[in-house]
């Protein structure tokens, strides 16, 4: 199936709004990006670090206080 690649920056202050249930494939490249789950655990990606989700696995939402670049596959 596609396959999207993107480069994605966030500002500071960013808050997603809504739940994304979309599987992911993440790297942070700068800045850092906070993660929270619906069940209420957070992670907080730097750069060098990466994370994958699953679709409809986990429901989450980003945030970034500091800003962050971010390589998506998706």
């Amino acid at each position: 199936g596609p396959i999207r690649l993107r480069m994605v920056e966030y500002s500071p202050g960013y808050l997603a709004v809504n739940w994304c249930v979309k599987g992911h494939m993440l790297l942070c490249l700068e800045g850092k990006l906070d993660t929270e789950l619906e069940d209420g655990r957070r992670f907080t990606l730097e750069p060098g670090q990466s994370y994958p989700v699953a679709d409809n696995a986990e429901p989450h939402r980003a945030s970034t206080q500091t800003g962050a670049k971010l390589y998506i596959v998706d």
